[in-house]
C-alpha cells in the first residue's frame, strides 16, 4: 500500500476492459475518476481488431489510455481479461496507488476487486446496470456508466436532473432502513453521515441513477422525510414523525419572542 500523502490526491490505476464497456463513457469516466483522485496509470485491454472494441480507438489518444492488444486466438478464451489481472496485482504489489478503477460489467473481476481490497486499497468500480451484484459488492464504490453518458452529463449540468434510470420511489425502501439503522435520539440525522451509510450498506447507490444531482433532492422527492437546511448550517434528515409527534421548529438565528406579560430574563 502506498505511503500516506496529505499534500496530494489519491494516485489511481485505471484499467478497463473494452470488451465490456462503451468508448460513448470514456469523457464521463475520466470527469469521474477526477473526482476521486489521479488517473496516474491509464490502460485497456481488448482486440482492438475486432467490431465490439473498435471505438476506443478514437478516445485513446484524447485520454492518454495506454492499448494492450489481445487477439482472441481461442474462441470462448479471453486473453484481455487474464492480462488485466495479471497488470492489476503487479501495481497493486508495486504499492504506488492508492486505489484501482476496474471498468468492467463483468462479474469475473469479483475476485480482483476483493483480493485488492484485501490489500487495504479502495476499488471503484465502473459497469452498466445489468453488472451482476457481486462484482459491484466486491468495490467500495460502484458507479453505473449509464450516468456518465453525454447527454445525461449535459442534463444534470444544465438543471440538476437528469432522466431517470429507476423510479425515486425504488430508492425509498434503503433510504428509510439506513436512517432506522443509524438510531439517534431524537431521529434527526446529518445528510452528509446518512451519505456514507448509504454507500456503506449499497455501493451502487447514486442519486444520478434516480434522476437527481443531490442527495438532498431525491430524499426530499420521496415524501418520506422532513427536512431541516438552515441558513449557514448542516442539512439533517429524520423520517416524518407520527401526526401525535411534532416536527422540530425551524432552527433560526432570531431570539424568540418574549409572550407578553412574561419577565425579562437576565439572559433575554
Amino acid at each position: 500500500m502506498s505511503a500516506s500523502r496529505p499534500d496530494k490526491t489519491d494516485r489511481l490505476a485505471v484499467l478497463i476492459d473494452a470488451d465490456n464497456a462503451s468508448s460513448r463513457i470514456a469523457d464521463g469516466l475520466f470527469e469521474e475518476i477526477a473526482k476521486i483522485g489521479e488517473a496516474s496509470v491509464r490502460r485497456i485491454y481488448g482486440d482492438f481488431s475486432s467490431q465490439r472494441s473498435k471505438g476506443w480507438a478514437d478516445v485513446l489518444s484524447r485520454h492518454a489510455i495506454i492499448p494492450h492488444q489481445q487477439f482472441a486466438y481461442t474462441s470462448g478464451k479471453n486473453a484481455s481479461d487474464i492480462t488485466l489481472v495479471i497488470d492489476a496485482m503487479d501495481l497493486l504489489h508495486s504499492g504506488r496507488f492508492d486505489g484501482f478503477c476496474l471498468v468492467s460489467s463483468d462479474s469475473d473481476f469479483t475476485r480482483l476487486a476483493a483480493r485488492i481490497r484485501e490489500q487495504g486499497v479502495d476499488v471503484y468500480g465502473f459497469g452498466e446496470q445489468k453488472t451482476p451484484e457481486s462484482f459491484r459488492q466486491a468495490c467500495r464504490r460502484f458507479i453505473y456508466t449509464e450516468n456518465l453518458l453525454p447527454g445525461r452529463a449535459t442534463a444534470e449540468k444544465d438543471d440538476g436532473k437528469a432522466p431517470p434510470l429507476a423510479k425515486p420511489q425504488q430508492a425509498a425502501d434503503l433510504l428509510k432502513r439506513v436512517i432506522e439503522q443509524m438510531d439517534t435520539e431524537d431521529g434527526w440525522v446529518n445528510l452528509g453521515s446518512f451519505g456514507k451509510q448509504l454507500l456503506n450498506l449499497s455501493s451502487d447507490f447514486d442519486p444520478r441513477t434516480y434522476g437527481f444531482k443531490k442527495l438532498s433532492d431525491l430524499v426530499r422527492s420521496t415524501n418520506l422525510f422532513e427536512v431541516d437546511d438552515p441558513e449557514g448550517g448542516s442539512v439533517e434528515i429524520r423520517l416524518k414523525p407520527k401526526a401525535a409527534e411534532k416536527p422540530r421548529a425551524t432552527r433560526s438565528r432570531r431570539p424568540a419572542a418574549r409572550p407578553s406579560g412574561q419577565p425579562k430574563s437576565d439572559y433575554s
